[in-house]
């Protein structure tokens, strides 16, 4: 294999398999040991990200880890990463995410530990290999969930329309931190319906993406399209079912 190709990745599920991670109904995945995907964004109380910000980084984050090579199986006898064995786990059940917050020295610790920081346009985000919900690392354990509301000081650009679009419910009111995990699990969507090629092409481009809320008649056009779609398991903030974010990619408007 040439060394601009990714290795292969691990096997995961369908967005619309009947054992999808993001069925709200009991399925089999809630029997298997529940892990969590830590996300860290860097807020400073002089200087916070824009939400939208904050929200794209978040999403590309999740992209990066689930791309990373340490995170995927065997490539021609090499041994798979040493992050394989979690993000199997991981995606074995529930798939959860959980956002918090960190500044100063808190920050600095956080990225002492392994992971991956990615950077928007000025929003820091790490995120970090999937660990037991009971497990956490004692740096990221003591980090704040909440004072994670983050505003938009203008509006946000236009999203890029013939690239991939994160849609966000105009309906469900959440957290910048809730609605991080969420553009999170709206590009995994993606992420997992795209054919390895489709995957290869938008990593190597940066994975760029948009996250947008469209108005309501919009949002239900694309709630019945056929996009790939999270239902929130109702965990926090929302309730079991509701229809978060909507996975638009070029690949996927067929």
């Amino acid at each position: 294999m040439s060394s601009d190709s990714i290795p292969e990745p691990l096997p995961v599920p369908s967005a619309t398999s009947a054992d999808s991670p993001f069925r709200t109904e009991p399925t089999a995945r809630d029997e298997a040991p529940q892990f969590v995907l830590p996300l860290v964004v860097h807020i400073e109380k002089a200087d916070p990200p824009a939400r939208n910000d904050a929200l794209v980084t978040a999403a590309r984050a999740v992209l990066t880890i689930l791309s990373d090579p340490r995170s995927l199986g065997e490539d021609d006898g090499a041994g798979e990463g040493e992050w394989a064995q979690a993000m199997r786990d991981w995606q074995d059940a529930r798939i959860r995410k959980v956002v918090r917050r960190a500044r100063g020295a808190e920050w600095r610790k956080a990225c002492a530990l392994p992971g991956i920081t990615v950077t928007g346009e000025r929003a820091e985000v790490r995120v970090y290999p999937p660990v037991p919900l009971d497990g956490w690392p004692k740096e990221l354990a003591k980090l704040q969930v909440s004072g994670t509301d983050l505003e938009d000081a203008e509006p946000p650009a236009a999203p890029v329309l013939d690239g991939p679009v994160l849609w966000m419910s105009p309906e469900t009111g959440m957290s910048a931190g809730k609605a991080m995990a969420q553009a999170g699990h709206g590009a995994q969507l993606a992420w997992w319906e795209l054919s390895d090629t489709e995957r290869k092409a938008w990593r190597e481009a940066g994975f760029p993406l948009s996250v947008a809320t469209p108005d309501a008649g919009h949002w239900r056009e694309l709630a019945a399209s056929g996009l790939p779609v999270v239902r929130d398991a109702g965990f926090t903030e929302v309730a079991p079912g509701s229809c978060t974010v909507v996975a638009d990619h070029p690949a996927l408007r067929r």
